[in-house]
């Protein structure tokens, strides 16, 4: 894309690719979620680097460009964080702006928690403050077909997927996730089986944002991000019984964001609760909004985040 430039960078062993457009001692690091990839940030870098950032996104180890660590299944969302924090020392970055989505999110306030002098701000979209462990995504309370509860079944979404082509698991994935209803299959039905193949791409996602998907899954497959997030999400990696996020922070969630129908999700997002862990904390509700709200809404977003970025910008 325009003006962004793509390296490899040595990170825990591993090479990492980054996408970087812009300059200047301010950063923003911009971290994905599932089915994305750094090209999800295509607006918002382009964006937060015209307002004098400097704007990077890297792929997860083991998702598109990245490369896969030697055991995919012991991967967790801690190397994630340490990634995170690797990758800002390798570019001699002391602080950083982080900007999450989906998956990404969870990173992104553990890197707050853990190494609160690395965070300017914390941007969130999509989910609010979450830790990995048994309370992070109360899959149990939702049924056996809840696509979380089928993906982190070992064996069950690879074989799944595997009866399609790459582009067509993306595809299918944009449809499910951008409705308002936590995607759920039937007894004798799989996830992927839940979308019509008649059915268009959402209008704001387009055939040659679908191809630069699927030939990054084609290098990487879905290996690694099955395990980070689906078989990892219930396990608590880092310990933390007491976390603070003491960076400010911005949630920004789609009215019509299906992770607002997960049990107790609202009432969450309202609550004293999170409130306490994230004290310093602005919510902004999209009305058009889906999970994908930076893809389908990206001049909003963009607004929003980047008047969140000036005011914390010190």
């Amino acid at each position: 894309m325009e003006h962004i430039s793509h390296t490899h960078v040595e990170v825990n062993g591993l090479k990492l690719h980054v996408a970087e457009i812009g300059t200047g001692p301010k950063v923003v690091l911009f971290l994905h979620g599932f089915p994305q990839i750094w090209y999800t940030w295509r607006y918002q870098m382009i964006a937060v680097a015209k307002a004098g950032y400097r704007a990077i996104a890297y792929d997860f180890r083991g998702y598109g460009l990245s490369e896969l660590p030697a055991e995919p299944e012991k991967g967790g969302f801690i190397d994630l964080v340490e990634d995170t924090i690797s990758l800002l020392d390798t570019l001699g970055i002391s602080k950083a702006f982080l900007i999450g989505t989906d998956l990404g999110s969870i990173p992104a306030y553990m890197v707050a928690v853990l190494y609160p002098e690395r965070v300017s701000g914390v941007v969130s979209l999509g989910i609010p403050f979450m830790l990995p462990g048994p309370s992070c995504v109360r899959t149990d309370l939702m049924s056996e077909g809840f696509y979380c509860n089928r993906w982190k079944e070992p064996g069950r979404a690879e074989a799944d997927f595997g009866r399609f082509d790459i582009k067509t698991v993306v595809r299918n994935i944009y449809v499910l996730f951008s409705g308002k209803e936590p995607p759920t299959a039937k007894e004798n039905q799989e996830i992927m089986d839940l979308v019509d193949p008649s059915t268009p791409l959402p209008p704001w996602f387009s055939e040659e944002d679908l191809a630069v998907y699927a030939s990054l899954y084609e290098k990487s497959g879905f290996r690694y991000p099955l395990q980070v997030p689906y078989r990892t999400i219930g396990i608590d990696c880092c310990g933390i019984t007491n976390p603070k996020v003491l960076a400010p922070t911005l949630l920004i969630m789609g009215e019509k964001d299906y992770v607002l129908g997960f049990p107790g999700m609202v009432e969450y997002i309202k609550s004293d609760l999170l409130k306490h862990i994230v004290p310093d904390l602005d919510s902004v509700f999209l009305e058009e909004g889906n999970h994908f709200v930076h893809e389908k809404l990206p001049e909003q977003v963009n607004e929003i985040m980047i008047n969140f970025l000036n005011k914390h910008r010190k």
